[in-house]
């Protein structure tokens, strides 16, 4: 099975888990019921970019305050933080990665309440955990996260739903897959712009809010998959500095969606595009013809955007990846499970 066929399941992954929802239910109950504030998160890589997301939405949305867990305090430091009153989340697709099972083990020694949101339920992470979310993704053959990232990234939606109990979330959610499927459909256009693209080294990507980990995420697959040197930004930091690399020709990719972001997003696009950069944005807005080349997404609530966004990168990736006459599905030196302690 290719990377794309199972970038291609996303869609019918969000609505299977959708259907099981009871995991993530006795999960935010259990948070509600210990009168948690505070969610520590352990992740490496890909997982990190859901954890991102988390940061954001059960911040806005929940009044939780999200912290990373740095895991190597525990694993190599041996001088773990006090998390005893916290929730402490463990997202993994595999459940292998040493450093993410050694905070959970510690945290579950100190009385805290441990989560592990993991595609393997036999793993070492789901054994480490009080509770247990299975993505039910499937196997996931190909060495770059795909359906995987999808999958954690709705469980943390439904969390954020089911945290907020409220009528509303749960219709936004039972909408999402085929938004989902329509942003798909958006390969017909980003096959040929990422030809255009196939001569670029190198690029910045912009977002900001919830999108900071959309950006995160389509760089890494930009990296892994088509070795460009692609440098992740939250928009309102890349003015803080990074904006002087910007000149005639530079390439810059951004996610410019409705909510509180957009308008300082368009701005900043506005005076990228005043330097003659190289523009290509992801927006589900029509207002944003001459800033370059734009590829319209289907609107949906901004808390959910990211679960939509996402496709269209990975398909640029992996059709970038193709145009640069480069395997796809064995990117040289990384494997499918990354071991870190």
């Amino acid at each position: 099975m290719s990377m794309l066929s199972e970038l291609r399941e996303g869609p019918s992954i969000v609505e299977g888990l959708l259907r099981s929802a009871g995991q993530v239910d006795r999960v935010a109950e259990a948070i509600r019921s210990r009168h948690i504030d505070l969610a520590v998160i352990a992740a490496r890589g890909t997982s990190d970019h859901a954890a991102i997301y988390a940061q954001y939405i059960l911040g806005a949305r929940n009044g939780l305050l999200v912290a990373p867990a740095a895991p190597s305090l525990v694993s190599l430091y041996g001088a773990p933080p006090h998390l005893r009153h916290s929730v402490v989340l463990g997202i993994s697709q595999s459940g292998k990665s040493p450093d993410v099972v050694s905070v959970l083990a510690e945290s579950r020694r100190q009385g805290a309440m441990t989560v592990a949101i993991t595609n393997d339920s036999s793993s070492e992470l789901a054994a480490a955990a009080e509770y247990l979310i299975e993505l039910e993704a499937g196997e996931e053959r190909a060495v770059a996260a795909t359906k995987t990232y999808l999958a954690e990234i709705a469980v943390v939606a439904m969390l954020s739903a089911a945290l907020s109990g409220d009528r509303k979330s749960r219709d936004e959610l039972a909408a999402l897959p085929d938004a989902m499927s329509e942003a798909l459909r958006t390969e017909a256009q980003v096959g040929p712009l990422a030809a255009e693209w196939a001569g670029e080294s190198r690029c910045a990507v912009l977002a900001r809010g919830f999108h900071y980990a959309t950006a995160r995420e389509w760089a890494l697959k930009l990296k892994e998959l088509a070795y460009v040197l692609a440098d992740p930004y939250s928009a309102a930091d890349f003015q803080h500095g990074p904006i002087a690399l910007v000149g005639a020709g530079f390439p810059v990719l951004a996610i410019a969606t409705s909510g509180p972001a957009f308008e300082g997003m368009v701005e900043l696009l506005g005076r990228l595009h005043e330097t003659k950069a190289k523009l290509l944005v992801l927006s589900d807005a029509a207002d944003l013809d001459g800033l370059g080349s734009v590829v319209r997404i289907p609107a949906v609530p901004e808390w959910l955007s990211p679960l939509v966004a996402i496709l269209p990168a990975q398909l640029f990736a992996y059709h970038l990846a193709r145009a640069r006459g480069l395997d796809t599905e064995n990117p040289r030196n990384i494997t499918k499970v990354t071991l870190t302690l």
